[in-house]
């Protein structure tokens, strides 16, 4: 069982900067998410931790039946079992004392009921009363919830040793979706970068995601989301087969970590907008579905879940308590994720230390949008990296990138009718015979050859931070990539998780400057500074102008919308002073930015 003390998550963090972050926070209620998508990462750290904590290790071969998604269920297993470990040690601690669970009950929101019985029982006398409330307190400490990500994406067919396909059911997504729904955990599965309707189907093959006998849900689906319309279609698509969405998570398009799926200009303000004023639909129009599913199939869907409400969260740039107070004050949200500033936080993920220095140090050039991502989606990069100086150097000999390891994200089919990477020396090295081998300028030859050498290994290379910082691997053969939204930039040193809590909840100083622009002026800055380079990649056709056009449009709605909150008063450790010259100033850029381009 897990609960919903806390007002904010972690959300997943590369392939494995949160791969462990549930053993180090859920203890305190704290819910988080790990990234399955590399089960050779998986496993490591499995050995990892069983060794850690003396449990029996068995190691799953690679070549072993169906050895993706066993690797995922046993990890997930033990991360369970340590937490649950954890807890009951909590548990066992003595009430008014600086311990675990003083620090369980502290950090808790200062609007939480649990916590204010907590302060109540420190002013009651010794007697029956008192350790009551005690007795109730400590049955209330409760695992934050432990939920992993699979992005549907990724979901290619792997090959067995004699080079042949494995079949449908054993494809990257499938095999990591089965390794959840075969674990022991009552948690989520976050499902993002879009619908992926085989592995959406997929799912109905596993009866936890199904009400019980009891009317629970132990498996629950979490759709990270970039608008209400997708929202809408995915969850109708699921609730076809009688499956419900127990939460959307709402993500910035840009001003976010990792990947960054680009919405048309639609800001985050604008959409948290719609889903407030539409959130009935996601009930109405999906669970007369479900309940119909339900009686098809002869079981019974509990009339009290027709009105149970997805939960609707929100992440991508939050940097203030009062900017996470707006996100549920005004726009009703349920919870805040609050992703990169977490990696400064040791309690809870994994950064190797040389990495660790460059965020600290990051400047705003520092953090750039790159091609970098084999999968062709835009992707969160930091400059100087382990990773970016090993792929630099490679482009150097005549066997530029990787060897492709694990081959997580092969998908290109342009030399050979099996996908390989983008990022891999096989690719790579046919590709820029190609290209010289084209009737072009030796100019456009370089172009051509330098978006080649930007793709990074991205499976591989986000994986070695954590190695690198638990010890199971050295620094000198690991190249590390991290990829840190822009809001990072604003966080300068290591932090304790009870800091960043406090921070989170408005409890004392901020931990960023005053000067810091509201996050809705960020998320300005990085689509006007997104629009500006989509000219230099866009077809100026009747079809490449409409789209430009659609996507101003769209910008300065959510700009005239922003400026509307500009107006409010404030939140605590809340800038909204900085939105209105903010927005005159990205506005007086966006006219230039079409004016230079002929467009008006």
């Amino acid at each position: 069982m897990q609960n919903n003390y806390h007002l904010f998550h972690i959300p997943v963090m590369g392939t494995g900067f949160s791969i462990d972050t549930p053993i180090k926070v859920a203890p305190f209620g704290i819910s988080s998410v790990i990234s399955i998508i590399d089960d050779i990462l998986v496993e490591k750290v499995r050995k990892f931790y069983a060794r850690k904590y003396n449990f029996s290790f068995k190691e799953i071969a690679h070549n072993e039946f169906d050895s993706r998604a066993k690797r995922i269920t046993e990890y997930l297993n033990l991360v369970q079992k340590i937490v649950n470990i954890k807890i009951e040690e909590i548990k066992n601690q003595p009430f008014f004392h600086q311990n675990n669970k003083s620090k369980y009950f502290e950090m808790l929101p200062e609007s939480s009921p649990l916590k204010h019985a907590y302060n109540r029982l420190f002013h009651i006398v010794e007697g029956p009363q008192k350790d009551f409330l005690a007795a109730e307190l400590n049955d209330s400490i409760l695992p934050g919830s432990i939920d992993v990500n699979i992005m549907s994406k990724i979901d290619q067919i792997n090959l067995t040793t004699r080079k042949e396909m494995t079949g449908d059911e054993f494809s990257e997504a499938k095999a990591a979706l089965r390794g959840f729904a075969k674990s022991n955990l009552s948690s989520s599965v976050v499902f993002s970068a879009g619908i992926n309707r085989g592995l959406f189907t997929s799912i109905s093959q596993f009866s936890d995601f199904y009400r019980d006998h009891t009317g629970q849900l132990k498996k629950k689906i979490t759709l990270k989301v970039s608008d209400f319309r997708s929202a809408l279609i995915q969850g109708k698509f699921l609730a076809a087969k009688g499956l419900e969405v127990s939460e959307f998570r709402i993500e910035s398009g840009l001003n976010c970590g990792g990947h960054s799926f680009v919405s048309n200009g639609l800001l985050l303000p604008f959409l948290l907008r719609e889903f407030k004023e539409k959130k009935a639909q996601l009930t109405e129009e999906l669970k007369p579905v479900i309940q119909r599913y339900y009686e098809t199939m002869g079981r019974e869907f509990p009339l009290s879940a027709l009105t149970e409400e997805p939960l609707i969260t929100v992440q991508g740039g939050i940097g203030t308590g009062g900017e996470a107070q707006r996100m549920i004050e005004d726009f009703g949200c349920d919870s805040t994720g609050w992703g990169s500033p977490f990696l400064l936080v040791h309690e809870a993920t994994n950064v190797d230390r040389d990495t660790l220095e460059l965020l600290m140090n990051a400047t705003k050039d520092d953090l750039y949008l790159s091609n970098s991502s084999p999968l062709g989606v835009p992707f969160n990069n930091l400059r100087n990296t382990g990773s970016e100086h090993w792929t630099k150097t490679k482009s150097l000999t005549p066997k530029p990138g990787s060897p492709c390891p694990k081959g997580c994200l092969v998908s290109n089919t342009e030399f050979s009718d099996t996908p390989i990477c983008t990022a891999s020396t096989l690719y790579q090295t046919q590709k820029i015979s190609e290209i010289n081998n084209r009737d072009t300028s030796e100019e456009n030859k370089r172009k051509f050859i330098n978006a080649v050498h930007e793709k990074i290994c991205l499976c591989e290379h986000l994986g070695n931070g954590t190695l690198i910082s638990l010890g199971i691997d050295k620094k000198k053969v690991s190249p590390q990539a991290i990829c840190p939204g822009p809001n990072i930039v604003w966080f300068n040193r290591e932090y304790s998780l009870r800091e960043m809590i406090d921070h989170i909840y408005g409890r004392g100083l901020s931990l960023v400057p005053e000067e810091r622009p509201h996050m809705f002026c960020q998320e300005i800055e990085l689509y006007v500074n997104y629009i500006d380079r989509l000219f230099d990649t866009i077809e100026l056709d009747e079809k490449g102008i409409s789209y430009l056009k659609k996507f101003r449009e769209n910008l300065e709605t959510g700009m005239d919308y922003c400026l509307e909150i500009g107006l409010k008063e404030a939140y605590p450790h809340e800038n909204l002073a900085s939105i209105p010259s903010f927005i005159s100033e990205q506005k007086l850029k966006l006219n230039r930015i079409f004016a230079e381009n002929n467009l008006f």
